[in-house]
């Protein structure tokens, strides 16, 4: 038996999934006419505890659009992980595509940002360098192994966070992970979060796609 570890993207959809796949019924997404994808949406939003979900075709594409949309534009910033997906394997989206500075912070071993150091680099405005306009976090945290975020470590970010009247994101590529270990449901973790990026190809064996979860106004 060969096992493969490179990757939690090479778990694969079993015969079950494939036929699901394959009697899917499909409508014209771009008119909000495809029953399942629709039904996909409304699910996770369900199980995230928020008011609504869209599916993307990855991760990296849900946590570009959620930057984007959090920065707002020029002249705006996002402080991440040095050690995060996001600034190791999503080639500097954020910034490139958006527009807004990645503002890289060391992580600790155990996945977490230091409070001190989130505080100490989060900005306001002034004419001489961008704004903070976010936090993202990760959960399981890739390069650290898996590592767990606890949820107090969650909530007291949130509250740097409206301390300051910035978002706070989630690359939740490994969420269903995460809620497993912790023993508590998606929405018990996704509470402290403005907006989470959460793949279905990792864990749960499908193909390709995530969702982006958050308010109404933010999917729209």
């Amino acid at each position: 038996m060969v096992l493969e570890f490179r990757s939690d993207t090479f778990t694969m959809p079993n015969d079950e999934m494939r036929q699901v796949m394959a009697s899917a019924i499909v409508g014209d997404d771009v008119f909000v006419e495809d029953p399942t994808i629709n039904e996909l949406e409304e699910e996770v939003a369900k199980i995230s505890g928020k008011e609504k979900g869209l599916f993307v075709p990855s991760g990296t594409m849900g946590n570009l659009i959620c930057q984007m949309i959090h920065a707002g534009g020029l002249f705006s910033e996002i402080i991440i992980g040095d050690c995060s997906h996001i600034a190791l394997f999503e080639v500097g989206g954020g910034a490139i595509v958006g527009g807004a500075s990645q503002r890289h912070v060391p992580n600790a071993e155990d996945g977490t940002i230091p409070l001190d150091a989130l505080r100490k680099a989060i900005r306001g405005k002034n004419i001489h360098y961008p704004t903070t306009r976010a936090i993202c976090l990760e959960n399981t945290h890739n390069a650290k192994g898996g590592k767990i975020l606890p949820i107090e470590y969650i909530a007291s970010v949130r509250s740097l966070c409206d301390e300051h009247g910035i978002a706070l994101h989630l690359d939740g590529a490994r969420l269903w992970n995460a809620a497993i270990a912790l023993q508590v449901p998606p929405a018990e973790i996704l509470k402290y979060f403005d907006s989470a990026s959460l793949c279905l190809s990792k864990a749960l064996g499908a193909p390709v796609g995530s969702v982006i979860v958050g308010s109404k106004s933010f999917i729209e």
